[in-house]
């Protein structure tokens, strides 16, 4: 009987304490999902809200609602849009933790004939239809602040990269509804152009709606067109961006000049070659472009450059191998043309807010400054070339590809300048004024302090250049093919917006550069270039001694080949067949390089940890056996 009593003791001692520990364990539980301890380990914090957004969210003055709207319970809805979902959801909680009582968040599921749905559709949230029959789904978010409200009609898996931009810029515009008035001056149709009525006679025309970067523009400032002739800009214009400046008058130039003495903000991109007035002169003009005419002409500002200190050669293009970019050469060959730049991290400065967290951007055809010294203007460099890989090239040359420009490409060790920024006291090009016009102000004449940003590039800014149009479920998205949307966007919103934008903007990237891969082409293309330019040069010279042995014949002789010229033949094309055997065998190297590369790699993620795991519990072993 004792027994028996001392077993049930123990029995209800230990399911007592079997209780008392899930319920520990529940309680811990339930503490723990209510506690936001998380750790980024990622090479650059892409988990962790930036210290731009931060600094906005810390600057509210007013209260914003945050109102997330996903049809989570509709089964239509596909599972990585859910995941996507969670992932957004869970970046707008480190919002409202860092909003410190201004920011508010509330989720809703807007299902069919719902309030919650009613709200969506009034706000402007997108409703998506899955199926043919199914009812529409939605997934946005909008931020409410007082009697103002601003909307994110849709979200899409494709648009990850700017994701905290995108919801940080959401609260900054409902926070700060003014919008700061932006300038643009451009010989070619950035902002949108008029429907040509005798176009749309001979066929069906699309609306010119402008460049997508200049769309971007509208949503965050007001965006007035500043005409090419213009002899003033007006006063209240914070930043002026000027594109492509060809043939500026003395007038514009001096309203210009003006503009930057008193303090004005001013972005300037000026192209040697500009591949959209090309393209522009081409769609006005086609029959003068097949006779050679018609050719778009380079941009620079002439005498500001001159009294800023500046020079810009626009006969001259930057070609760097380490940058070349692929491109589609015909006949389906594709070859790599260092005219075109792809620029990475190394080509852009890290100590600067522009470029700082930027690693791609593309410049087609650009070309480079060089600066005076002692003029009291402060150059910091934005993007330069690289050293032991760049050149200049002729623009002419240039534009017909490898073939035109080969010859020219010999790395001189120069690092180029292809965008800087310029600040400090501005001396006037104009010191007596324009001729013929009134003069302005002495003071104003004189000097004054302002900020300039040069571009060697103006087609940066282009929609073939920053970004692909993809299909989605929420209609085209822009995925971009690269940072210069940001790095245009930073630019602007540095001199005339919120510069806290910049740093939520320049995120890093999900998808990083193989810079070694880069290096192991570029150096395959130094090798495969040097070879080919011998060879041509052998058959030039092969040709020379065969044409000789001809002009020593007489009459149809001349038709015949002598054994000294076929002899010369023969051993030219024995000399061709090794030299492509050559440079079939360059770049047979890089490939098995590259794959030796992924191979390393691949060994390198998926058994280190696991071997690193065997060998410290075989050193923990031997280690507890010799104890």
């Amino acid at each position: 009987m004792e027994q028996k009593n001392k077993s049930f003791a123990r029995f209800t001692t230990g399911a007592l304490g079997l209780v008392c520990l899930l319920f520990i364990i529940g309680a811990v539980n339930m503490i723990a999902a209510n506690l936001r301890i998380r750790a980024d380990l990622t090479a650059e914090r892409l988990y962790t809200l930036s210290k731009g957004s931060r600094a906005i969210l810390g600057k509210l003055e007013s209260d914003v609602t945050l109102k997330f709207y996903f049809s989570r319970s509709a089964a239509e809805m596909p599972m990585q849009l859910k995941t996507y979902a969670d992932q957004i959801q869970d970046l707008l909680k480190e919002y409202e933790i860092a909003g410190k009582g201004r920011v508010a968040l509330e989720a809703f599921d807007p299902k069919p004939d719902s309030d919650a749905e009613e709200w969506a559709q009034r706000y402007g949230v997108e409703p998506q239809q899955t199926s043919m029959f199914g009812p529409p789904v939605y997934f946005g978010l909008v931020a409410v602040s007082g009697d103002r409200e601003q909307v994110i009609p849709g979200f899409s898996p494709r648009s990850e990269p700017t994701l905290e931009y995108d919801i940080t810029r959401l609260v900054t515009r409902v926070a700060w509804p003014e919008k700061p008035v932006i300038g643009v001056m451009s010989s070619l149709s950035v902002l949108g152009a008029p429907m040509n009525p005798m176009m749309m006679m001979q066929r069906r025309q699309q609306p010119d709606q402008g460049w997508a970067v200049f769309q971007e523009l509208r949503k965050d400032y007001t965006v007035r067109e500043v005409a090419a002739d213009a002899d003033a800009i007006e006063p209240d214009i914070r930043a002026l961006v000027v594109v492509h400046p060809k043939d500026l008058s003395d007038a514009t130039l001096f309203a210009l000049d003006q503009f930057v003495l008193r303090g004005g903000r001013l972005i300037v991109c000026v192209d040697p070659f500009s591949i959209a007035d090309f393209q522009a002169n081409q769609q006005q003009n086609p029959m003068m472009m097949q006779m050679g005419g018609g050719q778009a002409g380079p941009s620079t500002l002439g005498k500001l450059f001159d009294a800023w200190g500046v020079t810009f050669d626009t006969s001259k293009i930057v070609a760097d191998m380490s940058c070349a970019t692929k491109l589609n050469a015909g006949n389906g060959r594709v070859e790599d043309n260092p005219a075109f730049l792809s620029l990475s991290a190394a080509n852009l400065g890290k100590g600067d807010l522009l470029t700082a967290q930027l690693s791609q951007v593309m410049m087609p055809f650009a070309g480079a400054f060089t600066f005076a010294e002692g003029n009291g203007i402060a150059v910091t460099p934005l993007i330069t070339s690289s050293k032991d890989d760049a050149c200049l090239v002729d623009q002419m040359n240039a534009q017909f590809g490898m073939g035109a420009m080969r010859a020219q490409l010999k790395p001189d060790g120069v690092q180029r300048i292809l965008a800087a920024r310029l600040q400090g006291t501005f001396k006037t090009a104009f010191p007596n004024g324009v001729e013929g016009a009134t003069n302005a102000p002495p003071e104003v004449l004189a000097s004054g302090n302002g900020t300039v940003v040069l571009f060697g590039d103006a087609d940066f800014m282009q929609d073939q250049f920053c970004f692909q149009s993809v299909p989605s479920l929420f209609g085209n998205m822009m995925q971009p093919i690269s940072e210069n949307m940001t790095l245009f966007g930073n630019t602007v919103e540095q001199l005339a917006g919120r510069e806290e934008l910049i740093g939520v903007r320049s995120r890093g990237q999900f998808n990083r550069p193989f810079t070694k891969v880069d290096k192991l082409e570029a150096e395959a293309m130094k090798k495969w270039r040097d070879r080919e330019e011998t060879l041509q040069q052998d058959l030039q010279e092969t040709q020379q001694r065969i044409n000789a042995m001809a002009q020593e014949k007489k009459g149809m002789e001349r038709l015949i080949l002598s054994k000294e010229q076929k002899a010369e033949l023969e051993s030219f094309r024995k000399k061709q067949m090794e030299t492509r055997k050559e440079l079939k065998n360059v770049r047979k190297n890089l490939n098995r390089d590259i794959e030796r590369l992924g191979l390393t790699l691949k060994l390198v993620n998926i058994a280190l940890v696991p071997v690193l795991v065997v060998a410290f519990g075989v050193w923990r072993g031997a280690r507890r056996k010799k104890r």
